[in-house]
């Protein structure tokens, strides 16, 4: 499955590792990047200090940048090149569903339909998945002033529509992650095994790093 992708999509809550992850493999592979730019977003820190109020615009905010930049990735991205990205569109109204009131959710499904560019679905998705005091550790660790506040709260609310979303994704090959007992961002042999289990997939959905 590896060795066939020429488009790979690594995913995850916020503190589970998806960009560092993306790096690595990326560099791996001698992939390019595709990568979102949550510090270019005006109103990030306020949001995390005041959901309710900032909601709706961070939203619109992401969806611009990742619109633009998935629509600037298909005009100039050579074709013959792999691409690692650390997003994958298809999750935004997630984070809209679970912050934004109704009639401000209305708006914004409109605005995901009119903005929402056309690309080809991944070859691969990578999904880290861990539990939320483990992703908030992680979080407070990397020490982002502007998620200084977030919640434990709110972390559990985004892993959980994360794990419903990714139990329906079928748009793509699959690689779920349990990036709790197995930890390929920090630590070099359990991304040497990751690795290998990605160059040994052969199913549509495979699991890493779960009991049994």
């Amino acid at each position: 499955m590896l060795e066939k992708a020429r488009y790979i999509v690594v995913e995850g809550p916020i503190g589970a590792g998806k960009t560092t992850l993306a790096k690595r493999l990326a560099d791996r592979l001698s992939a390019d990047l595709l990568l979102e730019n949550p510090a270019a977003n005006p109103f990030l820190g306020r949001f995390y200090q005041n959901m309710e109020r900032w909601g709706l615009p961070t939203q619109i905010a992401f969806l611009f940048q990742r619109s633009e930049q998935l629509a600037s990735f298909n005009h100039e991205h050579n074709p013959q090149r792999r691409v690692v990205s650390d997003f994958l569109i298809d999750k935004d109204p997630l984070f809209a569903e679970l912050t934004l009131a109704e009639d401000e959710l209305h708006l914004y499904r409109q605005l995901y339909a009119r903005l929402k560019p056309t690309v080809r679905k991944p070859d691969l998705v990578i999904y880290l998945q861990a539990q939320p005091e483990v992703l908030v550790e992680r979080v407070r660790k990397r020490g982002v002033e502007s998620e200084r506040k977030l919640s434990e709260a709110y972390v559990e609310r985004v892993a959980k529509r994360y794990a419903d979303f990714f139990h329906h994704y079928d748009a793509a090959p699959l690689f779920i992650v349990n990036a709790e007992s197995l930890n390929p961002v920090d630590k070099a042999e359990d991304f040497e095994l990751l690795y290998s289990r990605l160059l040994a997939m052969r199913s549509y959905r495979e699991f890493f790093g779960y009991a049994g």
